[in-house]
C-alpha cells in the first residue's frame, strides 16, 4: 500500500510538473507573440513629464515611485513600438493674452519632445507618416508620434493649424475638458456654448483634411462629434476613449456614436483610465480630496507653470494618499468584446492615456501592456484580429486620412 501511495504521488508529481512547464510555455509563447507584432499606443501624457529635471525618459524609471508610466526602457520591456505623444493643453481664458501664452506652451512641449528624441537617437526617432511605425520599428527602434490634445493653442488663428503639423503633430484633439473657440467638451459644467462645432471649428475640421491631418474626437460633446463625422471629408479618430454602453461616462462613445464612427470609417481607441473603464464604487474621502485640489488651483485653469507644478504635486500626493479602486485588463476588454459585437474588428484599438490619469490594477504601466494581448488571446481572438486591435486599424485610418491631403 504505501508503494502504491509514492508511486501515485510521483505520478501526481509528474502531472504537476508537466502542467507548470505548459503553462510556462503558453506564457513564454504570448509574451513572444506580443513583442513580435506591431504595437501602437494613440494617447500618452508623457511630454508633461519631460521639462522636469527630475525626469529622464532614455532610463528606467519607477512608476510606484513617481516615474511616470513610460520611458523609453519601459517601453521596450513592455513590447510597445509607437506611441503618439500628447502636446497637451489645459483649458485657459480665451482672450488674446491667453491664447498666446497657450501657443508659446505648446510650442515649447514640441521642442521638449525634439530634446529627447535627440538626446537618445538611437533608442527613439520622430515619425510623421503611418509607414514610420514599421519602417522605424525595423530599425529596432521605438517610434515617436505626436498629437495635440485640445485646440486651445490653434486660439482663433487658422494658420497655427499648419504650424502644429509643420512641427509633426499628426492630430489634434479639438477640445479637452471645457469648451473652447472649436467646440463643445463633453465635461463642461457650464453646459454647451456652440451646439457643437463654432463657425471657426468648421473651419479647424476642414483644414486639418487639407493637411492630411486625423481629426480626434475624443473629449468633444455629442453634439460636436456628429458635426464633425458629418463634415470630415475622412474618417476621424478617438485616440482615447471608451464605450459608453459599458462605462456610463461622457467621454465615452454610445453605441449609436461607435455605429457612426464605424459608417465613416474611423477607429476608436480604448483608453486604460479606469474611470472610463468600469463604474467604481464612491470613495468619499478621495472625491472630497480632490474637488477641494480643483477648487483650490481654479480647475486647473489660468495656471503659470509654478502654480501647475504645485497642482500636479498635490495630485500626486493626494493619489498616494488616497488611492483609487483600479478596473481590470478583463474589464477592458469587455469594451473591446462590445464594440466587436457592435461595430466589428476592424474600428478599435489602443490609446492608453498613460501619463494621463491611465492605470489598471493589471496594466499599471508600459511594462504590462503584454496582459492585454493575454487577455485577448485568452477570449478566442485570432493573432490577425489582435494585430488590427494593437495598430492595423489605426494605422489604416492614418493612411487613409495622408492620402486624402491635399497636394
Amino acid at each position: 500500500m504505501h508503494k502504491i501511495r509514492l508511486i501515485c504521488g510521483f505520478v501526481v508529481g509528474l502531472v504537476l510538473i508537466h502542467a507548470s512547464l505548459l503553462a510556462q510555455q503558453e506564457s513564454d509563447d504570448i509574451s513572444a507573440f506580443h513583442h513580435q507584432i506591431l504595437t501602437l499606443d494613440s494617447h500618452v501624457d508623457t511630454p508633461l513629464r519631460l521639462g522636469r529635471s527630475a525626469f529622464d525618459i532614455g532610463i528606467l524609471n519607477d512608476s510606484r515611485k513617481g516615474g511616470g508610466k513610460m520611458d523609453f526602457p519601459r517601453m521596450k520591456e513592455g513590447g510597445l513600438d509607437a506611441v503618439f505623444f500628447a502636446v497637451f493643453i489645459g483649458q485657459g481664458e480665451r482672450d488674446e493674452a491667453s491664447n498666446l501664452k497657450a501657443k508659446e506652451k505648446a510650442l515649447r512641449i514640441f521642442d521638449d519632445i525634439d530634446l529627447a528624441l535627440n538626446n537618445y537617437p538611437e533608442m527613439a526617432s520622430l515619425a510623421l507618416t503611418a509607414e514610420d511605425a514599421e519602417r522605424i520599428n525595423k530599425q529596432g527602434k521605438l517610434a515617436i508620434f505626436i498629437g495635440v490634445e485640445n485646440g486651445y493653442p490653434i486660439g482663433k488663428d487658422i494658420g497655427m493649424v499648419q504650424t502644429l503639423y509643420d512641427r509633426g503633430a499628426r492630430y489634434i484633439t479639438l477640445s479637452h475638458s471645457y469648451n473652447n473657440d472649436i467646440c463643445d467638451s463633453s465635461t463642461d459644467d457650464e453646459g454647451p456654448e456652440h451646439n457643437g462645432l463654432s463657425p471657426f471649428g468648421v473651419e479647424v475640421v476642414q483644414e486639418m483634411n487639407r493637411l492630411g491631418m486625423m481629426v480626434d474626437v475624443s473629449h468633444i460633446s455629442d453634439s460636436a462629434f456628429y458635426e464633425v463625422v458629418a463634415l470630415s471629408t475622412q474618417p476621424v479618430i478617438a485616440s482615447h476613449s471608451n464605450a459608453r454602453a459599458i462605462c456610463d461616462h461622457p467621454r465615452n462613445l454610445t453605441d449609436d456614436m461607435l455605429l457612426k464612427l464605424k459608417e465613416h470609417g474611423g477607429v476608436v481607441q480604448l483608453c486604460v483610465l479606469s474611470s472610463y473603464v468600469k463604474n467604481l464604487p464612491e470613495n468619499p474621502l478621495r472625491d472630497s480630496a480632490f474637488r477641494a485640489l480643483r477648487e483650490r488651483y481654479n480647475g486647473f485653469k489660468n495656471l503659470d507653470e509654478e502654480q501647475m507644478q504645485k497642482a500636479r504635486q498635490a495630485w500626486y500626493a493626494l493619489d498616494e494618499q488616497y488611492p483609487a479602486e483600479l478596473a481590470s485588463v478583463a474589464d477592458l476588454v469587455d469594451h473591446v468584446d462590445h464594440i466587436v459585437e457592435l461595430i466589428g474588428i476592424d474600428h478599435v484599438g489602443i490609446g492608453t492615456d498613460f501619463d494621463g490619469g491611465g492605470a489598471l490594477s493589471d496594466c499599471f504601466d508600459v511594462t504590462e501592456l503584454e496582459n492585454i494581448t493575454r487577455e485577448l488571446l485568452n477570449r478566442g481572438y485570432s493573432k490577425q484580429d489582435i494585430q488590427k486591435i494593437w495598430s492595423g486599424n489605426f494605422l489604416r485610418v492614418f493612411t487613409q486620412v495622408e492620402r486624402g491631403r491635399e497636394s
